[in-house]
């Protein structure tokens, strides 16, 4: 976990190192320094794949080389003076080249008109839109060990790569969390005398790791797409559909809580944001709805709170009752500055 907490320290230096500004070169060079090499590479292919979900691999591996190779020569202690800003000059300049190798950016042609930081720090900016429905299917455990065998690193640039473009929205720590855990079961696994039996029990460890990367994408996606107001009353209308039992005072309180940790968690380079809001939510959700409803008061039985949030999440939504009809809000009322009561008690 330590070396985790080091690789999420340098994410903020490999984006310092695009912009090309000599005074953040200490600060990627003292990363460079504390990762090492290798896992510095490792950490450029998740951030670079997960900014480039459009990209081949070919193109995303040719940028984190151009990048390591930069980082290592100008780090040097031989390394000349002007090295840094001299080469992050060349790489802007080779993006702009008509057969350039990198990842293809419909903006790249207006970022190419201007010059110097300002060209450099256009094509930081850059990045594609994430890939909207996950399509990663992972190999049976023969081919990962055949894959692994013939080709350790290959492998693993390949796996980043791949389960990066797949779940680039979830947070950061997450993703490159999961992926050397992956790796690192498949580099004992597939070294051990009974293969089957290692990944059983690997898999169980990291199990956990794995749901919560996944459900992060997925809710990280959404807000992301819908911005932080629709997401809230996205959950409020989510919710009252499953529970149409519940009250309004029971519904909008999850609902600005699961919003406000999407928020905070997202684009969050806590380590544990996520492992620790998630568990708490699930907490509300059992103590608020659960006696409101059957479905969830049996989701609220899982036995761990990944489980149980998974369950709620993945619901669907109930036969709504036989009611009055509701009394619509006016339009005076909903299109009032910042009046959303209004809105979420029609939605409710």
């Amino acid at each position: 976990m330590k070396r985790i907490l080091v690789l999420l320290l340098a994410a903020a230096f490999v984006h310092a190192l695009e912009r090309g500004r000599d005074y953040e070169k200490d600060k990627v060079c003292k990363e460079l320094s504390n990762l090492g090499k290798d896992d510095f590479a490792s950490l450029s292919m998740v951030l670079y794949s997960r900014k480039f979900p459009s990209g081949t691999f070919e193109q995303v591996s040719h940028l984190v080389k151009e990048v390591v190779s930069l980082t290592e020569a100008c780090c040097a202690e031989e390394a000349d003076p002007d090295c840094y800003d001299n080469r992050t000059s060349a790489l802007s300049a080779k993006s702009c080249e008509s057969d350039a190798p990198f990842p293809v950016h419909p903006g790249t042609p207006e970022c190419c008109t201007q010059e110097g930081l300002e060209r450099k720090l256009c094509m930081a900016s850059l990045k594609h839109q994430p890939q909207e429905f996950p399509t990663y299917v992972e190999p049976t455990n023969d081919e990962i060990c055949e894959a692994f065998r013939k080709d350790p690193k290959g492998f693993a640039n390949q796996f980043m790569y791949e389960y990066s473009i797949n779940y680039g929205q979830a947070p950061l720590p997450l993703l490159v969390g999961y992926t050397k855990s992956y790796l690192s079961m498949v580099g004992s696994c597939c070294t051990s005398s009974s293969p089957t039996v290692c990944f059983l029990k690997e898999r169980l460890q990291i199990k956990h790791l794995s749901l919560l990367t996944i459900m992060s994408n997925r809710i990280c996606s959404q807000y992301a797409a819908y911005g932080k107001e629709k997401s809230r009353l996205s959950q409020v209308i989510k919710l009252a559909q499953k529970v149409p039992t519940a009250d309004l005072e029971d519904v909008l309180p999850l609902a600005e809580d699961i919003t406000a940790i999407l928020s905070k968690c997202c684009e969050s380079t806590a380590e544990d944001c996520m492992a620790k809001e998630l568990p708490e939510h699930t907490v509300k959700i059992c103590d608020n709805l659960s006696m409101k409803n059957s479905k969830f008061n049996d989701c609220c039985q899982e036995k761990t709170p990944m489980d149980i949030f998974m369950c709620t999440y993945f619901t669907p939504a109930a036969q709504p009752p036989e009611l009055p009809e509701a009394e619509l809000p006016t339009n005076k009322d909903v299109c009032g500055n910042g009046n959303t009561k209004a809105m979420d008690k029609s939605l409710n």
